[in-house]
């Protein structure tokens, strides 16, 4: 982690201030203690918040002893899934598809996530993870077997 990093929480820390899972932020100062980042996203754009230390202890039953651990909240956000990206907009936005598209609703979130059509780029690659410039959208039409047919 470094200064002007983008980050995003993995924790909700403080609903009122859009401090939720999956609120992105900017790295301004790094402590021993506590993070102090700005937000990038939502209806507290801009506004400084502090990001404490966090007890984490893993679910994991079964393990023979019990720990914790004391982290950050937090994960580096240069890139995110497209459901992560719902709800936001975003000026650049770079589609990597390294498979086919299988729900025409996620095709349609990330394309629909930046405000120009000069700020979209695709990177298609096929199996061998050479670049494309096609991919395929996927429907089974199985799915649509027992779907009665609507009356003349």
């Amino acid at each position: 982690m470094k200064v002007d990093t983008p980050i995003v929480l993995l924790r909700n820390l403080d609903p009122s201030l859009q401090l939720c899972n999956g609120t992105r932020l900017i790295i301004e100062k790094l402590g021993q203690k506590v993070l102090e980042a700005w937000i990038i996203i939502g209806r507290n754009i801009g506004q400084n918040v502090f990001i404490p230390r966090v007890d984490l202890a893993p679910s994991i039953e079964d393990m023979p002893f019990a720990y914790k651990r004391r982290q950050f909240p937090i994960k580096l956000a240069f890139a995110m899934i497209i459901n992560k990206s719902q709800g936001q907009k975003f000026n650049y936005v770079g589609v990597y598809l390294p498979k086919p598209v299988f729900y025409h609703s996620q095709l349609y979130v990330a394309v629909s996530r930046v405000t120009s059509p000069l700020g979209l780029r695709f990177l298609i690659v096929n199996k061998n993870n050479v670049p494309n410039d096609v991919t395929k959208n996927i429907t089974y039409m199985e799915v649509f077997n027992d779907i009665p047919t609507p009356p003349q």
